[in-house]
């Protein structure tokens, strides 16, 4: 591997929230660091992030507001473009909506000359009417106002050329796409039985019982409505563990969530940290989702030998080998989703699993990916690749 001393060369990640720091960013911001960049991160305070960092990465707390609020994003712009053109950073990175917005345009007022968007989907998908509008010109302004923009996926890639975002020759995926790849490391192939046979007698579960899980928000826009209506057609002795935080249980079929609360054969679990060991304890991740921009959940699922069945749009159809690690189903549809959960009970789903590794390992191992960062880097702040 290429080695590179930029000691001079200070590059800035912004994102709205620390959660999204942990999630995806910080073995690739710890590897710039050990390789000779000055890292900062900028998102709202969070009193644990720098010891996270380490004492290589500068955390510079920013209250970004999430929602839509005028006055929030003015005061974020400000205090953005502040801090942007003290620091003279030669790369500003910037992801999720709010935090693209008001670093792309504090960004380019402070003369920033690489201003990257790091693209993991589009907010506005989700949304209609006057809200559909307004998110979607925020993305486009966000776009206008980067010289470069990295999407997490082919297909959102395609999609948004089709939605007159940005032109081809704007954009780019880094490598095989996802935020920052998987850790295998951490999501390790080779510990699934042990986590398996764990989590499940913390559980209850049995290791005959065949368990579907879901990893993520439980809201609306992942498909928990189709979910739950689906295991409850086709779930014969099956289990069904959705881990991760309530925010949007307001969205819900609150019909069917009373009735899923009240089944023995349904369990719902708060976020957890040991994630990889949830994910190991499942037969087959569920991924119905309305909208990603990639699905890193599918992808950290299959390194540690999980199947997964998603929707048929983009991002989750980037992070499958279909028929072989995962099978798909058209969005909203209960009686595809209830069909194709029936039939991979039957597959050799344990085949398809370690199908699953072997793809993740090949095309998402994010130690090649922080190499792959790294020359990108290079290149658009000194055009001396040709990545």
């Amino acid at each position: 591997m290429l080695e590179f001393q930029h000691a001079k060369n200070k590059i800035c990640y912004i994102v709205t929230i620390p959660v999204t720091v942990r999630a995806f960013f910080i073995q690739q911001l710890k590897f710039l660091a050990r390789h000779g960049y000055d890292v900062s991160v900028i998102c709202s305070d969070d009193c644990k992030l720098q010891q996270e960092l380490g004492a290589d990465i500068h955390y510079i707390p920013i209250n970004i507001p999430r929602g839509l609020s005028l006055f929030g994003s003015l005061h974020a712009i400000k205090d953005l473009h502040n801090i942007i053109k003290k620091e003279r950073f030669d790369l500003v990175q910037y992801s999720t909506p709010n935090a693209a917005f008001c670093a792309s345009i504090a960004s380019k007022l402070a003369g920033i000359k690489v201003r990257n968007y790091h693209l993991m989907g589009f907010r506005y998908l989700g949304a209609t009417g006057i809200g559909r509008i307004i998110l979607k010109t925020i993305e486009k302004i966000s776009c206008a106002f980067s010289t470069s923009i990295e999407c997490v996926s082919q297909s959102n890639l395609e999609l948004g050329i089709q939605e007159n975002l940005f032109p081809r020759e704007k954009a780019v995926v880094v490598w095989n796409g996802s935020t920052g790849g998987v850790d295998l490391s951490r999501f390790d192939y080779s510990k699934r039985n042990e986590w398996r046979q764990q989590i499940r007698s913390e559980l209850g579960y049995g290791e005959d019982d065949f368990v579907f899980g879901f990893v993520g928000r439980i809201t609306r826009d992942k498909g928990i409505n189709e979910i739950l209506e689906a295991f409850s057609t086709c779930r014969d002795e099956a289990k069904l563990l959705l881990v991760g935080a309530e925010e949007g249980v307001d969205t819900l079929d609150q019909t069917l969530l009373q009735k899923a609360r009240q089944d023995p054969n349904i369990r719902f679990h708060d976020r957890v940290s040991d994630v990889e060991r949830y994910y190991a304890a499942l037969d087959v991740l569920l991924l119905p989702s309305y909208r990603e921009g990639f699905g890193n959940v599918v992808i950290e699922a299959g390194a540690v030998g999980t199947p997964a069945i998603v929707s048929n749009i983009p991002g989750p159809i980037d992070t499958i080998d279909e028929g072989k690690t995962a099978l798909t189903v058209e969005m909203k549809d209960v009686a595809d989703l209830a069909e194709k959960m029936r039939r991979i009970q039957k597959m050799d789903f344990i085949s398809m699993g370690s199908c699953a590794a072997q793809f993740a390992k090949n095309k998402f191992d994010g130690d090649i990916l922080c190499e792959i960062i790294l020359e990108r880097k290079s290149y658009l702040i000194n055009g001396d690749l040709t990545k």
